[in-house]
């Protein structure tokens, strides 16, 4: 605890709370292989929830430190690995195939992660390598430990800290579930990396390996195999001749064309997920976790940015009001001022000086002065950013992630806010209309009489039946999370 409290140089009062709750867990820094710092035991320990939190944080060397991310970097794809015989065992199941049947090669473990391990193969029939990804046994019973852990955390905040409410703790879990829950149908992963293959087929310096759908279900999914050296290892990369400064730009503004131009974008975009070909490309590959964002969130989100290129923090301030994301009832004025303390010392300051950890401090303190609520569907956009700054950075600590931004964002605006897309949007509003042209007559018919029709005197209905069933069914749900917790 000592150790990742100095890492994100916590204030004494913090320091002396999380010492005192965690005392009773410290026992988890011992747990598991002893040639591995203490940090990544415990997380390891805590389980696979807590493994994503620990890959997110390996990719910000400048709010944990260079060291503690380097130690942290194990969590991406250097776990412990189950027996082979198992991995074997669940493809059988699946495929309904002996393994020697379809592989003449299979590879023990090349990669483990907190979900799925990667074994590399070669098909029987065609010669080709590719690479198998198995679920852990148990890791859906697994993940729900842990989502229940966080569901009483989150309950627990709100009651004991009623200003917390406005970061919606239960909504954010909520969120995660379901992101969660869907890393575990490897059909749905399959699917994501079709689909992104579809966006990015034309993407000049990207590649993704393609799906083998025969060979793959639940549990497993087979693609072609991604040759290459890892985005997280820069002695490799300076060894095989690679460009770094052209790479970190490469991966942000990948990235950001995903975002903006697709809407549809790789949200776990950590080194263990990114490998460099020998021609120079990068190749993204574990599709489990994906981001989708709309046409008018992918409108706030480009405006926003391009407002802190061109350091015009009123409009920044502007489009946070228009999009309800700051209550109407706060001074637009003094909200530019907070943003302009936030933009400023990145323009001015050398990015190697810049201290994220201070950065992202203030900025906690500008949405709690401003009332500004947790967005839900901008939590995977903002983990991503926040997670592809931090690689970029590590493969070249003094790229400017605005100059970098600055062409993609710049063409976005210019294709989607202005004329152009005023009539494009009007097209697509006439489109639908014209759509449910045959109901309308009957769709106003049916809301003109509902609106002449009075409406009936509520029935007095017996006490149980005001509490309502959902009331009743949040009840036994808290009593139900209490007793797993109790006999777990």
């Amino acid at each position: 605890m000592r150790v990742a409290l100095d890492a994100f140089d916590a204030p004494a009062p913090l320091r002396l709370a999380a010492r005192v709750l965690a005392w009773p867990f410290s026992w988890l820094g011992e747990k598991g292989d002893p040639t591995l710092p203490p940090v990544v035991r415990a997380i390891q320990a805590l389980g696979p929830a807590y493994i994503k939190f620990g890959q997110i944080m390996s990719t910000r060397p400048d709010v944990v430190g260079a060291e503690m991310a380097t130690q942290l970097r194990v969590l991406q794809d250097k776990l412990p690995p189950f027996p082979i015989e198992e991995a074997k065992k669940q493809i059988e199941e699946e495929l309904g195939m002996p393994v020697d049947e379809i592989y003449s090669d299979f590879s023990e473990p090349v990669a483990a992660a907190s979900i799925a391990q990667v074994h590399k193969a070669t098909l029987r029939e065609t010669g080709e390598e590719v690479a198998i990804k198995v679920l852990r046994p148990g890791i859906e019973r697994a993940f729900r430990k842990d989502l229940d852990a966080f569901w009483f955390a989150a309950a627990m905040i709100e009651t004991l800290s009623p200003s917390s409410r406005r970061l919606r703790p239960r909504d954010v879990i909520a969120h995660f579930e379901g992101v969660v829950m869907g890393e575990l149908d490897l059909r749905l992963e399959a699917a994501a990396a079709s689909e992104f293959q579809a966006n990015t087929v034309k993407d000049e310096g990207f590649e993704l390996p393609q799906v083998n759908w025969m060979l793959s279900g639940r549990k497993v999914m087979t693609m072609s195999w991604a040759a290459g050296e890892s985005l997280g290892d820069n002695a490799a990369l300076d060894a095989a001749g690679h460009d770094r400064a052209v790479l970190s730009q490469r991966v942000l503004q990948l990235f950001l064309n995903h975002a903006l131009r697709d809407g549809f974008f790789h949200a776990d975009m950590h080194q263990g997920n990114l490998k460099v070909a020998p021609n120079g490309n990068i190749i993204a590959y574990d599709f489990g976790i994906m981001g989708h964002i709309d046409e008018y969130t992918r409108r706030v989100y480009a405006e926003i940015l391009f407002g802190f290129i061109r350091r015009d923090y009123k409009r920044v301030a502007e489009v946070h009001f228009e999009a309800g994301y700051v209550p109407g009832d706060r001074d637009i004025d003094e909200f530019a001022r907070a943003l302009r303390a936030v933009g400023e010392p990145i323009f001015g300051m050398d990015a190697t000086r810049i201290s994220m950890g201070k950065l992202l401090a203030y900025l906690f303190e500008v949405t709690e002065r401003f009332g500004m609520e947790t967005r839900t569907e901008l939590i995977l956009l903002q983990r991503t950013m926040v997670v592809v700054e931090g690689v970029a950075r590590s493969l070249d600590p003094r790229m400017n992630i605005w100059k970098v931004a600055q062409p993609v964002v710049e063409d976005y605006i210019k294709g989607s806010i202005g004329p152009k897309a005023a009539a494009s949007d009007l097209w697509k509003t006439a489109q639908v209309m014209a759509r449910f042209g045959p109901r309308l007559p009957k769709l106003v018919e049916a809301a003109l009489i509902r609106q002449a029709t009075p409406e009936p005197e509520p029935r007095k209905r017996p006490w149980a039946s005001r509490v309502g069933w959902a009331s009743l069914g949040c009840a036994l749900g808290v009593a139900g999370t209490l007793a797993l917790h109790m006999f777990n």
